[in-house]
């Protein structure tokens, strides 16, 4: 065969293979039908939540405390997804921020959504320097913006609703944002303190009503309280934890009072992955 054929050959090849591409992503978005999918990572003692809108536009809270999110997103992403367009550090703990640094240096991230708060940990150094050798862009969040997710999915700061710069307990100063998709909503409190839950009830507590609560800190009694469930009034609570941890997470109390509440229990150390999906007017776990 001639050099010409063989290149010939060639680019029909590459031609075929990327319009077998097209093909993918088109019959992939028919799959998602309009549906929201948020699934909680099986990432062990820590949080990972990983949102893809109907749009297809992907939005990845926190990383947990270690590499291990790689291998859960490879379970729900296409093997040739490269790209997160936005990714949120609610707070600067390792259990939180470490599988983030593992995040940056495998995909393009386009937006990182993080406070002011700060670490003295090498993990929260090892983070920021990943987040400028990814390129992407850095934004503080308020109370009240709107990451528009696309196809009337969006994320909603609840909290913080100032500069969080000097905070000395970096749990106080915790991301509170709402997933709304329809009249659907999943509530993720990072690791709110009580103070912090109260503080937001005070602020208005019928903006807080959602469907789904990523509930507080692993299940620690230290979030939780009866007046911020009450407020939330979810039907479904999804607990990030690992199997006998050393905390002793989740807390007997806390699952007391979701059960008052009668909300279904969901645990990532019983179930692993636990992934929800929306129309808009309910949700459905897979």
């Amino acid at each position: 065969m001639n050099t010409f054929a063989k290149k010939a050959r060639f680019g029909t090849l590459v031609i075929f293979i990327i319009a077998n591409f097209f093909v993918w992503n088109a019959l992939l978005a028919e799959e998602r039908g309009g549906e929201l999918k948020v699934a909680f990572l099986d990432v062990g003692q820590g949080d990972a939540i990983f949102i893809e809108a109907p749009s297809g536009n992907q939005m990845l809270v926190d990383g947990g405390p270690s590499k291990k999110v790689l291998a859960e997103l490879n379970k729900i992403m296409p093997v040739y997804d490269r790209t997160i367009d936005i990714i949120v550090a609610t707070h600067p703990d390792k259990d939180h921020i470490a599988g983030l640094v593992d995040v940056l240096s495998r995909y393009q991230i386009n937006f990182v959504l993080m406070t002011e708060a700060v670490s003295e940990s090498a993990t929260f150094a090892a983070f920021e320097k990943a987040v400028e050798q990814n390129g992407a862009q850095v934004i503080r969040p308020r109370r009240g913006m709107i990451i528009n997710l696309g196809d009337g999915a969006g994320f909603k700061i609840i909290f913080p609703d100032r500069d969080m710069a000097g905070q000395t307990d970096v749990n106080e100063g915790s991301i509170v944002g709402k997933v709304e998709y329809g009249q659907t909503a999943a509530l993720l409190t990072g690791d709110s303190p009580i103070s912090i839950e109260r503080y937001l009830v005070l602020l208005g507590g019928a903006n807080l009503q959602s469907d789904i609560l990523k509930v507080g800190h692993h299940g620690s009694r230290t979030s939780s309280s009866a007046e911020f469930l009450a407020a939330v009034a979810p039907t479904l609570a999804v607990i990030s934890v690992s199997a006998k941890n050393s905390y002793g997470h989740p807390h007997q109390e806390v699952l007391a009072s979701l059960q008052n509440l009668g909300a279904q229990i969901f645990r990532t150390d019983e179930l692993g992955t636990i992934i929800f999906t929306s129309d808009g007017q309910s949700f459905q776990r897979e």
